[in-house]
């Protein structure tokens, strides 16, 4: 067998997803998390990459059909019962391992630039969750949530950051845990802005990031009525007076475009000692009448007029679509809601699959991106989206050419053991209706 040579630049799609997730990476976890206690047939390199490029593009859409790829790539051959016992809780924590050791890896590298209005901050970040829809049968450990009939279901919990160009977190939740809970504000926040969607709205939540030195985007909820304090600038329109008064009562007389101002809310403490404390807290206000819904957007923020003017935190909420479109590529493209299994494992399993799947996907996309500026192409015109169908259509290619470049490798003799092996049927007892008449 040749080896490739891995110092030449050519395979540089290879080099960049064996770089992100070693060989060495991927067999040390394997045994640390006790999915692999001996060396056997299983190679956690090549069942690593397989279900990253198989499972995750739709290629495969069984255990049965991933365990004859996994042969074929593996040069092995498995029993039935060896390669379902593989879908154990140690692949799932494998595979959980894995996702985190890939976005912080992603994280190290800055795959976008933060526009001029942006330079006081370090990132911008959108969180948000997605339903998936499981096996009735699982609806006991995984119950879904306002539905008549038995039906399960888990909840995929993001963050995405604007600077990696990827998600920066992934948690998995049964599907009744509340948004708000799903989220924990912490030192992390610093210097960054998060953009919030109207789930995780709370006014304890924009405290806790604004004492941990961060910056939020919200929409305003529709029963919150803030009360106005001072009005930043003017806009044009007919102005009414609005210091002192509550929200509700000047929005039906507004005729302003625009209104920006400061406005007091109540943030509610948690009970101590028996009591309830209750404290004022200050915010900007963002109101923008929107001339085709013929309503005004209000948004709720911490990032001053000076940083970034009232249009302008309007079109930065807009960029959570970012998430929008990553749920959909999570979706269309890798499958994430195409879960019919009744194992929880296998479920757990191939959720962290189909991250890993995405993680793989952004590796080689942020390469393309950087070619393409080399030629002097416009970096924006390469959309995720657009990306997404291309690396799934050539996801089986970049399989075998991957494993190639690790040296894993396939001569005629394995293939011919191969072959025989996954034709030849495992049931012993299974009735074959031609039996009796022809062999």
């Amino acid at each position: 067998m040749t080896k490739r040579n891995k110092n030449s630049p050519y395979p540089i799609f290879e080099k960049t997803l064996s770089e992100a997730f070693t060989p060495e990476y991927l067999r040390q976890t394997a045994k640390d998390t006790g999915l692999i206690k001996r060396e056997r047939k299983i190679d956690p390199v090549a069942i690593f990459w397989v279900l990253t490029l198989s499972f995750g593009v739709g290629m495969q859409r069984t255990l049965a059909s991933l365990k004859r790829n996994y042969e074929r790539e593996g040069k092995t051959t498995l029993s039935d019962s060896s390669w379902y016992e593989r879908f154990s809780p140690e692949l799932v924590l494998f595979l959980k391992h894995c996702v985190i050791h890939g976005i912080e890896y992603v994280a190290k590298k800055e795959h976008r630039k933060l526009s001029d209005k942006l330079v006081h901050f370090e990132d911008v970040l959108i969180q948000d969750s997605t339903i998936i829809r499981l096996h009735k049968k699982l609806a006991k450990i995984w119950p879904a949530a306002r539905t008549r009939k038995v039906a399960a279901g888990v909840k995929v919990s993001l963050l995405v950051s604007a600077v990696a160009n990827s998600v920066k977190s992934v948690s998995v939740f049964g599907e009744r845990r509340s948004e708000i809970k799903t989220l924990r504000i912490g030192p992390w926040i610093k210097d960054r802005i998060l953009l919030i969607d109207l789930g995780f709205y709370k006014h304890q939540l924009f405290k806790r990031i604004e004492e941990n030195g961060g910056y939020f985007v919200s929409r305003l909820k529709d029963t919150a009525d803030p009360l106005i304090v001072s009005v930043n600038g003017s806009y044009r329109g007919n102005s009414i007076d609005v210091v002192g008064k509550h929200l509700s009562e000047v929005l039906p007389k507004l005729k302003r475009e625009i209104l920006d101002a400061e406005v007091e809310i109540t943030i509610n403490r948690r009970e101590y000692r028996g009591k309830k404390h209750k404290e004022p807290a200050r915010f900007r206000m963002v109101a923008i009448y929107n001339k085709e819904t013929k309503r005004y957007h209000i948004y709720i923020t911490n990032i001053s007029m000076e940083i970034l003017e009232a249009e302008e935190i309007a079109s930065l909420y807009g960029a959570r679509w970012e998430i929008e479109l990553i749920f959909k590529e999570l979706k269309g493209r890798y499958k994430l809601d195409v879960i019919q299994n009744r194992n929880p494992e296998v479920v757990e399993a191939l959720i962290w699959v189909a991250m890993l799947t995405l993680l793989a996907s952004r590796l080689i996309y942020n390469v393309v991106r950087e070619m393409g500026e080399a030629q002097g192409k416009e970096a924006v015109r390469f959309t995720s989206l657009r990306w997404s169908n291309i690396f799934s259509e050539n996801a089986k290619d970049l399989l075998s050419s991957l494993l190639d470049y690790l040296n894993v490798k396939m001569d005629l003799m394995d293939y011919y053991n191969l072959y025989t092996g996954q034709a030849f049927d495992p049931h012993v007892k299974r009735h074959r209706f031609r039996e009796e008449w022809w062999s």
